[in-house]
């Protein structure tokens, strides 16, 4: 079943500047589809628009057949959103926010209390459950934010860099994961620089760039198409068009010139 559909989604800013332009793609249950492009390639808008954060100027962001726009509240009780920034309440402790988070989803207050005391073990936070927010480091943020997405185990995930500011073993978990939600069924839209995770965790990936797909399907299958042997290179191929290791020599050439 299709868990999340993006309709001929354009957004324009001042009237005539098109971030999104008539961008379509399908998220089915149990998928992990992977979102790159660029700086400036209109990711963040896309997100936004897909969160309901956002309306676009033309399309549709569809999921089980209704325009999430028709029951934003309904829509976002399925939803767990990881987003690119850490804008976390630094006044409250990370036990405190995720009670808040539990308690505006109306998670029954016995089940929210061993769940968060469960999560903050597993994600190795339990220690400072109690510190304010606003000591923790982006690590210890990222987390929490990673918490509050999962608490009220979502159908459908929106990931945008989840592993920012994570550390090794943390990073490992979230892959892993990631890929054990995605066989349990949850459709998961994960979005990221970092390409050589896109390409372990995800089973397709659009490519993005100013503001329009220019590949959609199986790294295995861009790869091919771009005549790369990792995903990492095909994306600089898709995009840049150029050797990005002779950008590096011509740089490294520049700072050693006389």
């Amino acid at each position: 079943m299709v868990a999340l559909e993006a309709r001929h989604l354009t957004k324009c800013y001042y009237s005539t500047v098109a971030a999104v332009s008539d961008l379509s793609f399908c998220l089915q249950e149990g998928e992990v589809l992977g979102f790159v492009g660029p700086n400036g390639s209109g990711k963040s808008t896309t997100v936004k628009m897909l969160t309901g954060l956002l309306e676009p100027t033309h399309g549709q962001v569809v999921s089980r057949g209704a325009r999430i726009e028709q029951d934003l509240v309904h829509y976002r009780e399925r939803l767990g959103y990881v987003p690119e920034e850490a804008d976390l309440y630094p006044f409250l402790s990370g036990r405190e926010y995720l009670e808040l988070v539990g308690t505006l989803r109306s998670l029954p207050r016995q089940s929210l209390e061993r769940k968060i005391d469960a999560m903050l073990d597993l994600f190795s936070l339990s220690a400072h459950r109690h510190s304010a927010i606003g000591s923790y480091s982006k690590g210890m943020r990222q987390r929490v934010l990673l918490i509050a997405a999962l608490l009220h185990d979502p159908a459908l995930l929106i990931l945008d860099e989840p592993l920012s500011g994570l550390d090794v073993t943390s990073a490992m978990v979230v892959k892993n994961l990631i890929k054990k939600l995605g066989e349990q069924g949850k459709a998961i839209l994960y979005c990221s620089h970092v390409l050589e995770v896109v390409e372990k965790v995800c089973g397709t990936v659009i490519v993005l760039q100013k503001g329009r797909a220019i590949a959609y399907g199986p790294p295995s299958e861009l790869m091919k198409t771009a005549g790369q042997a990792s995903l990492e290179h095909a994306f600089a191929h898709l995009v840049e068009g150029g050797d990005s290791a002779q950008t590096a020599r011509d740089i490294a050439s520049v700072m050693s010139a006389a």
